[in-house]
């Protein structure tokens, strides 16, 4: 469910219409729901309810600070996978103790960031990291709490790129040689073991995944704590999907998966942490965009936006579906034709759909991509010298731009001709 719906045939976000917001800011842009956001954060608290746990949003699905300021608000911690990530959290106002330091490349420099301005755990990935992370806490002085991120060799069923709990992927340790790492950690000067984390991919649209690597992640909590390992929390990673169309997709709803949880974890009194982004953000978020052109081809029609794939690069990085509607709703009766909806950036790439059965739209008109606000924005780019676009959050009738546009000036004057040019 999101607050993006037609009324008197307009869309509107919230109470807000989007022509509104188009008027003033200009397109294309990024508007964000308040009350979505909220109800998606609360499904996983409800989902979780009864045992100890903490639901950190995955920063990389949307980072905008007004966006973490309104779940840190709600009680959320935060998944970061940067230093840059983690400044943005705590530039939120998010405690260190809620948040929650993953990624496979930490530098000892993000390392000693985390750990002089607090940090809930480090997500360890492999023996080297673990190694850096002892001499840089101990020669701080500090105690780093650690997961090992444990590759559980699961097949997520999800796209090749955001697959990520194969042993063929570059994340996590084999869980065959888990056991040996932690005992290694135990010896090493600077480090505190606090738990197991387990991330397998995004956009998974089935449990039985999830529960086959969180069957094995119980049996390695089992077999550590024997060894006389501490294990008092288990981060499940995130990665439930969320559908992209309005007709066929039908994945878990977060109830399901929090009573799979309680169902296979239930039994070893440990606290829970899971790291949802796509399901939170994904459905809060659209890009609104107008036509530039319907551009008649041979044997197929184009329909021209000023969004581009640099605004939003799903489609041409994964094959991404995005549903794409008028911002005017379309007459019951009106007739759809199938055109390609594209951008103006000078690759053939710059594609959002390929013969997509659409209403009559003529230059000037507006459209909204559904379910844009995970991995939308904070994968956009500058390509072609096109300014990055503005995010907007909306809350009841209110709203206001939380990242401007900035001006050609800005962005040229950023560049530096050396003095011998």
């Amino acid at each position: 469910m999101d607050h993006f719906l037609y009324r008197d045939g307009k869309l509107h976000a919230e109470d807000v219409p989007l022509t509104e917001i188009a008027a003033d800011v200009g397109t294309p842009f990024y508007c964000y729901s308040t009350a979505t956001l909220t109800r998606h954060f609360q499904l996983f608290q409800d989902a979780l309810a009864g045992m100890d746990h903490l639901v950190c949003f995955a920063v990389k699905s949307l980072s905008n600070q007004a966006v973490l300021r309104v779940l840190s608000d709600l009680g959320a911690g935060m998944d970061v996978v940067s230093e840059g990530e983690y400044r943005r959290a705590q530039a939120a106002g998010v405690p260190g103790e809620r948040i929650v330091f993953s990624g496979v490349g930490k530098t000892r420099e993000e390392m000693a960031y985390a750990l002089i301005h607090g940090i809930r755990q480090f997500n360890v990935e492999s023996a080297e990291e673990l190694r850096v992370l002892s001499d840089v806490a101990a020669g701080l002085g500090k105690t780093a709490p650690i997961t090992l991120r444990v590759n559980p060799d699961v097949d997520a069923k999800t796209h090749e790129k955001i697959a990520t709990g194969r042993k063929e992927d570059k994340f996590g340790v084999p869980i065959s040689a888990a056991r040996a790492i932690y005992a290694e950690a135990a010896t090493l000067p600077g480090i505190e073991v606090v738990g197991v984390d387990v991330h397998i991919g995004s956009q998974l649209t089935d449990l039985a995944p999830f529960e086959a690597a969180f069957t094995k992640i119980a049996d390695l909590t089992r077999d550590l704590r024997a060894e006389g390992h501490v294990i008092r929390r288990l981060d499940l990673g995130g990665g439930l999907g969320i559908p992209y169309t309005r007709s066929n997709e039908t994945p878990p709803l977060p109830m399901d998966y929090g009573a799979m949880i309680k169902r296979v974890l239930g039994d070893l009194d440990v606290e829970i942490e899971i790291e949802p982004g796509r399901l939170i953000s994904g459905n809060a978020g659209i890009l609104v965009a107008s036509v530039i052109y319907l551009k008649q081809g041979e044997g197929r029609d184009f329909l021209i936006l000023d969004a581009a794939m640099n605004d939003l690069i799903r489609p041409a990085m994964y094959g991404a579906h995005h549903d794409i509607i008028p911002v005017i709703e379309a007459q019951a009766a009106s007739l759809q034709r199938p055109v390609d909806i594209v951008g103006p950036v000078c690759e053939s790439g710059d594609t959002f759909a390929k013969q997509r059965a659409m209403p009559a739209l003529c230059a000037g008109d507006l459209v909204a991509f559904r379910s844009a606000g995970a991995y939308g924005a904070v994968m956009s780019s500058e390509y072609n010298t096109r300014p990055l676009i503005p995010e907007v959050l909306v809350q009841g009738d209110q709203y206001a731009v939380i990242r401007a546009r900035p001006s050609f000036d800005e962005m040229i004057n950023r560049d530096k001709l050396p003095a011998w040019l």
